[in-house]
C-alpha cells in the first residue's frame, strides 16, 4: 500500500500502527505542500459489525458526525483532526501527525519513572479530557499507547475513534450501545460489565490505572483473561502505591486510589477536579534546569519557553529516521543496519549518548544485527546495552535478562564457551 493515493491528495508512505477497527499510516497531504500528516483507514465491515448496521449510508452519516464532533475540539493535548471521508470501502480519518515517543515507551525507558513526571503527565491528560468532556465526548480507551510524549514534552491523547458521543436526543455513538470496546487493564468496571451509560468517570478510572503503571511499573490488576481482570476490580483492591512508591507524595497516592475505585461516583466529580488536586503537588521548578527531551513537567514550569535548537542539527537526521521506519515496515534489514550504522552518530551528536531516542536506535541496531546473523557485529552493541540497563534497573530486570540470553547467543555462534 506504500505510496498509495488517498481521495487524490494524501500519499501513504509507512504503516503506524493497526487495530481491530483499522490501521494508520504516516503520509503527505500533497495538496499542502507535502505536509505530514496520519491517516486513520477504518474498516466499513468491522465497523458495520459493532455498530448494528450494515446499511453504509447509515454508517457514513455516523462516522462523519463523530469525525465532526471531534474535530470542534481545540485543545493542544488534542491531535488535530484535517479531513475525513471515504474511499471505496474504507473510511479515512486525516490527522495531525506528532512527533515524539508514546507514554508506553517512554515509561520503559524511565523505570522508575519520576514520580513528578508522573504528576505533569497525569495533569495534562487532565487538562485534554476536560476539553473532551466538555463536548459530551467519552474516550473510552485511554491507554500509554495512545498518549505520546512530545520531545518539548507536551503530552497529546492520539486517538479518539472509539469515542462515544452522547448527543441530546440523538444517540450518536458509532458503536452501538453494549459492544465491549477497549482495553481491559485500563478499563472501568462499569465499562466492562456493559452498564449504560458510560461516563466521564470511565475516562477518569483509565487516568487512574495510568497513573498507577507509572508510578509502578505494573497496572494495577492482572488476570489470565478479561474476565478474570473484572472479577479483581469488582471485588479485590490494587496493591496501595504507598508500599510500591513511598517516594511520591502522600496527596497522589490518594488521589490515585480515589481514581481507581470501584464505584463511579466515589471517584473525583470531574477532570477539572483532578487537575484542581495534582498541580499543586509538583515541586517548584530547579532554578537552572536543562532542557531535558520529553520532560513532561517543561510546560509547566516553562510555559511558553521555546524548544531549544539542538547544537549540533544534522540535516538529514530526520530524513534518515523516516528512512529507517520504511525500511522496517518493508522487511529491508539488511539495508535497516547499514543506515542505523551511519545514523547512530548523528543521533548521538544531537540529542547525547544517553538520550532515549539514541536508546531506541541503539536496541534496534543490535536486533537487526541478531536477526540477520551478524552475530560479531551485534555483540558489542548487546554488551553495551547489557552494561547500562545492567546499572539502571539491576541484573534482575526483564530487559537486562533478555539482553543477557543474546549475548550468549552470539558467543555461542561465534564458537566461544560459554
Amino acid at each position: 500500500m506504500t505510496g498509495r493515493l488517498l481521495a487524490g491528495r494524501y500519499e501513504l508512505t509507512e504503516p503506524l500502527g493497526k487495530g481491530g477497527m483499522g490501521e494508520v499510516w504516516a503520509g503527505h497531504d500533497t495538496a499542502l505542500g507535502g505536509r505530514r500528516v496520519a491517516v486513520k483507514l477504518l474498516h466499513a465491515d468491522r465497523l458495520a459489525s459493532l455498530s448494528g448496521t450494515n446499511d453504509p449510508d447509515e454508517l457514513r452519516r455516523r462516522f462523519l458526525r463523530e469525525a465532526r464532533v471531534t474535530a470542534r475540539i481545540d485543545h493542544p493535548g488534542l491531535v488535530a483532526v484535517h479531513d475525513a471521508g471515504q474511499e471505496g470501502e474504507e473510511l479515512f480519518l486525516v490527522m495531525q501527525l506528532v512527533d515524539g515517543c508514546d507514554l508506553g515507551d517512554h515509561l520503559a525507558e524511565h523505570d522508575p519513572y519520576p514520580w513528578h513526571w508522573a504528576i505533569a503527565t497525569l495533569a495534562q491528560l487532565c487538562s485534554a479530557l476536560a476539553a473532551v468532556h466538555a463536548v459530551r465526548i467519552i474516550h473510552r480507551d485511554l491507554k500509554p499507547g495512545n498518549v505520546m510524549i512530545r520531545p518539548d514534552g507536551r503530552v497529546t491523547i492520539l486517538d479518539l475513534g472509539i469515542a462515544a458521543v452522547r448527543g441530546d436526543g440523538e444517540d450518536t455513538r458509532l458503536t452501538r450501545t453494549g459492544t465491549l470496546l477497549g482495553t481491559p487493564v485500563y478499563m472501568a468496571p462499569e465499562q466492562a460489565v456493559g452498564e449504560p451509560p458510560v461516563g466521564p468517570a470511565a475516562d477518569l478510572y483509565a487516568l487512574g490505572a495510568i497513573g498507577y503503571e507509572l508510578l509502578t511499573g505494573r497496572v494495577p490488576f492482572t488476570a489470565p483473561n478479561a474476565a478474570g481482570l473484572l472479577y479483581k476490580k469488582l471485588h479485590e483492591e490494587p496493591v496501595p502505591l504507598a508500599h510500591l512508591r513511598p517516594d511520591a507524595p502522600a496527596g497522589l497516592t490518594a488521589l490515585i486510589a480515589r481514581l481507581l475505585h470501584r464505584d463511579p461516583a466515589a471517584r473525583p466529580a470531574d477532570a477539572h477536579q483532578v487537575f484542581a488536586a495534582l498541580t499543586p503537588l509538583l515541586p517548584p521548578a530547579p532554578p537552572h534546569a536543562e532542557a531535558v527531551p520529553m520532560d513532561p513537567t517543561r510546560p509547566f514550569w516553562h510555559p511558553l519557553t521555546p524548544w531549544p535548537a539542538p547544537r549540533h542539527r544534522e540535516p538529514d537526521l530526520a530524513d534518515a529516521l523516516e528512512r529507517i521506519k520504511q525500511l522496517l515496515a518493508l522487511g529491508q534489514y539488511p539495508q535497516v543496519a547499514d543506515l542505523l550504522s551511519r545514523t547512530l552518530p548523528l543521533a548521538v551528536a544531537r540529542y547525547g549518548d544517553a538520550s532515549p531516542i539514541v536508546r531506541s536506535l541503539r536496541k534496534q541496531y543490535a536486533a537487526t544485527l541478531l536477526d540477520l546473523g551478524h552475530y560479531a557485529h551485534a555483540l558489542p552493541e548487546i554488551q553495551r546495552l547489557a552494561h547500562e540497563f545492567t546499572l539502571e534497573r539491576g541484573p534482575y530486570d526483564a530487559v537486562v535478562l533478555q539482553l543477557r540470553a543474546d549475548e550468549q547467543l552470539c558467543l555461542r555462534q561465534l564458537g566461544h564457551t560459554v
